[in-house]
């Protein structure tokens, strides 16, 4: 049972977390709307949901600007550093956990704790989400959103045409992130941990995972300091 409680949540991430989570489904029932469901019972009304994409990309953009500035200058922005030495045979151990280890009630080799907000998949799929797929979203829509500025001929293809297929095809996978996401916000201590850490910003965890975090980090600066020597 979890026994001490860690302030892991700011305010501003989980206003942020909650903004756009709204406005990322907003894009995604719209956009679904306007290339995929029947003209004649479409899902949401053709000229409403070209509205509301744009209005919610806009808003997007604003606040991943937002979200950009934090994570610099908020003390929170270190959990989305991404440490490279040792990093592939820790995400191998990721893989292996959630293949087998979370089946057969393991206890997790990445526990959250002070210094850990992410294990090594959630910190690759999400960095990877907001710095990769989430830019090219916001570029190519803004782009779609004023055609005249793309480039119409790109090796014979239609400029115009390969922009939407990379806001498409980005779509598609911030989409799939977000189901995986809810999937995983039942894995926890209890099926409604995680939820209520993102509400009151304080997570629950195991002493000894704070303990051994604090052990952790100290076998690496001797190591570091060893090597240097």
């Amino acid at each position: 049972m979890p026994n001490k409680r860690i302030y892991l949540y700011p305010v501003w991430i989980r206003l942020w977390h909650t903004i756009n989570a709204i406005l990322m489904v907003m894009l995604i029932l719209s956009g679904l709307s306007m290339q995929y469901s029947n003209p004649n019972y479409p899902l949401i009304r053709f000229d409403l949901a070209v509205k509301m994409h744009n209005i919610s990309g806009i808003l997007i953009t604003v606040f991943f600007l937002y979200f950009l500035l934090a994570i610099i200058f908020n003390w929170a922005g270190k959990f989305y550093r991404m440490p490279l030495k040792g990093y592939s045979k820790r995400l191998l151990k990721q893989v292996k956990y959630y293949m087998f280890g979370i089946f057969r009630g393991e206890k997790a080799y990445f526990p959250v704790n002070e210094e850990r907000k992410f294990n090594p998949i959630q910190l690759l799929s999400y960095n990877l989400i907001q710095f990769v797929a989430v830019p090219l979203v916001i570029i190519t829509g803004w782009a779609l959103l004023f055609p005249e500025t793309i480039v119409l001929n790109f090796f014979g293809y239609s400029g115009i045409l390969l922009t939407s297929l990379l806001h498409v095809i980005m779509g598609f996978f911030i989409s799939i992130f977000l189901i995986i996401h809810l999937y995983f916000i039942t894995v926890g201590h209890s099926v409604t941990s995680n939820l209520k850490s993102i509400v009151t910003g304080y997570h629950d965890i195991d002493e000894e995972d704070s303990v051994a975090t604090q052990t952790e980090n100290s076998t690496t600066l001797q190591n570091n300091d060893t090597h240097k020597t």
